[in-house]
């Protein structure tokens, strides 16, 4: 099965490459703000799918074109397929997309192909064989402190994404760790934690063809992955964190108050700290209005600009020198 993934992953790939000699001619459409669907998403699902159900006619699919409307709709074998992840930087030229192809078996991911085209790896995993790239088997980080690793994670670009707890959480995890990187490819983003290329991933909004077939890479590599308050059942629930298991745990010692799952008490406290934010702008001027803050000084000397200084310096000099040097062009 897994060499069949891979067959499908290649045949997507191959048009994604086509399509990249010229992405100025990708016809591109909008899903909705900021979430683009071009013609090159879906030639690519369909070559997979085409690839997968001429091998197996009785399987499912979940893609994220075209949803359900493939393959046999209650079989306990189905793939979850995402053509393109990374469409954004596609249609910019910007190189990091993939390929993503997963197969669950009675809602278990078994096995899990992570095409990425423009550098020609294939990042696979069948359950309980380990994860590989191309031939190379791969592990997990081995990095113990977060203040030592790199953290990949995406950012809000939908309608409706609440921005200002993601700023807040992006804000802890910044001053935790060594760095934070916004690929802008979850499936990829996971892949690349697998192989230890970073620590840790987290993100919001996601979908199961953004992260079944990472999910498995990530587990055979040796790391865990699940929701913000570290449940493995995360695959519908729309927030993911991943990484070894020492820099996983403290994610979501971080991250857990975020979780839409966080007890009453850490949700209120949240709330409450986002609101001392907003208000920080109105309560510092009203301090400056009553005097608490000490004000500048009511005159200070200009800077002197370049015409200034040249003047300046022009009186300085002797009337000869002055005669004899032309004024600049300024």
């Amino acid at each position: 099965m897994l060499n069949v993934a891979v067959k499908a992953a290649r045949a997507a790939g191959a048009l994604i490459n086509r399509a990249a000699l010229d992405v100025e001619a990708v016809r591109v459409s909008l899903k909705q703000t900021n979430d683009f669907v071009t013609e090159v998403d879906k030639a690519a699902e369909a070559a997979i799918i085409e690839t997968l159900l001429t091998a197996y006619p009785g399987h499912g699919i979940l893609a994220e074109e075209s949803g359900s409307e493939h393959g046999a709709k209650d079989s306990e074998f189905v793939w979850i397929i995402d053509p393109l992840d990374g469409t954004t930087n596609f249609i910019h030229g910007f190189p990091f997309y993939c390929v993503s192809i997963a197969l669950a078996v009675r809602g278990k991911v078994e096995q899990a192909v992570v095409y990425d085209p423009t550098r020609n790896d294939i990042y696979s995993a069948s359950k309980g064989r380990g994860a590989y790239v191309n031939d190379r088997r791969i592990r997990v980080g081995k990095r113990t402190r977060l203040q030592d690793c790199l953290i990949s994670t995406g950012f809000p670009y939908r309608p409706g994404d609440k921005l200002k707890p993601y700023l807040s959480m992006l804000g802890e995890v910044m001053s935790q760790c060594a760095g934070v990187r916004r690929p802008g490819a979850a499936a990829l983003d996971l892949a690349y934690v697998a192989a230890g290329f970073t620590d840790g991933f987290f993100e919001t909004g996601l979908h199961p063809w953004d992260v079944a077939a990472g999910s498995l890479l990530i587990t055979e590599a040796g790391g865990l992955i699940g929701n913000f308050t570290g449940e493995a059942d995360f695959m519908d629930q729309g927030e993911c964190v991943a990484g070894n298991p020492r820099i996983y745990g403290q994610l979501v010692g971080t991250l857990g108050k975020y979780s839409k799952f966080a007890g009453a008490g850490d949700k209120a406290g949240v709330r409450q700290a986002l609101q001392a934010d907003a208000n920080a702008p109105a309560s510092l001027d009203a301090d400056a209005q009553a005097g608490e803050i000490e004000e500048a000084p009511a005159t200070v000397a200009a800077k002197p600009t370049l015409k200034a200084k040249r003047i300046k310096a022009a009186d300085a000099a002797p009337a000869e020198a002055q005669a004899q040097v032309p004024d600049a062009p300024f």
